[in-house]
């Protein structure tokens, strides 16, 4: 189905070891396979051995079965972290390497925690040339990343892996009339804007056959986007979620009203 790249983390519980079996066989160069490290479990509990990286990712080849991950991430890193992480854990990410164990670094954003993506932009103001790659959240609720992060991305050449553009909300006709409505209360968008029930049954026209269609081709229209990460729990959702972006744009003044909807709003949705 031209799935190539697969996202994982080593406290996904048997993620790493499912894969490995799973991809046994398989060339190497058929798939980019991504995984990452809490360097802060706890929130704010930092590891205390940056070491802990090395044997983290030692501990991912066994089960991945391979002698490489083409991605490692350190997850959850934000704004106030940058400093310990870039101090403290990229020196042994570079090693890794330069023994061609990793491929290439960066870190995710922990979604819920900072819709405003202030991690990225210090990151990439500050230190953009030790990130190849950059797991944040953009999607038709959370257009947020365009205002800095996405540009910024862009002009250092950093790779966006889009995750959880359909997560909640979106795929939940109750929580998602009561997140508009919610916003309109608060003068976040006009009250005459969307109607009350079904708020953006109005995208769904042509090859776009759901919202969640929808979601996904907005999510993987900006340029900034290198891949979008898609969940799934079965082969029909799976069909689904590629199909809507075997084109991946919605047109053109539905697009445009989206951005105006919600372009300016900084809430995990």
């Amino acid at each position: 189905m031209g799935i190539n790249l697969i996202d994982t983390h080593e406290q996904y519980k048997d993620s790493e070891e499912i894969l490995g079996r799973a991809l046994e066989g398989v060339p190497r160069d058929s798939y980019t396979m991504v995984t990452k490290w809490s360097y802060a479990p706890g929130g704010d509990d930092f590891n205390p051995d940056p070491e802990a990286l090395a044997r983290l990712v030692e501990r991912s080849l066994r089960r991945l079965r391979t002698d490489h991950v083409d991605v490692l991430l350190f997850h959850g890193m934000k704004s106030e972290h940058h400093d310990l992480v870039v101090d403290r854990y990229v020196p042994v990410l570079q090693r890794l390497k330069d023994e061609g164990k990793v491929r290439f670094g960066g870190f995710s954003l922990r979604y819920g925690v900072d819709p405003a993506h202030e991690g990225a932009v210090t990151a990439l103001e500050r230190t953009p040339e030790l990130w190849d790659v950059i797991m944040l959240k953009f999607g038709i609720l959370n257009q947020y990343a365009s205002k800095k992060a996405l540009p910024l991305a862009m002009e250092h050449n950093v790779g966006i892996m889009n995750m959880a553009a359909v997560r909640f909300k979106l795929p939940n006709p109750k929580l998602l009339a009561e997140t508009i409505a919610d916003w309109k209360a608060r003068g976040l968008v006009p009250q005459d804007a969307l109607p009350d029930d079904d708020p953006l049954g109005w995208l769904v026209d042509g090859d776009v056959d759901s919202v969640i269609s929808a979601a996904y081709k907005f999510a993987a229209e900006h340029p900034a986007i290198s891949s979008v990460v898609s969940g799934t729990s079965n082969i029909g959702h799976m069909e689904g979620n590629v199909a809507a972006m075997e084109h991946p744009y919605l047109p053109v003044e539905s697009r445009i009203r989206l951005e105006s909807l919600f372009g300016h709003i900084a809430e995990y949705a």
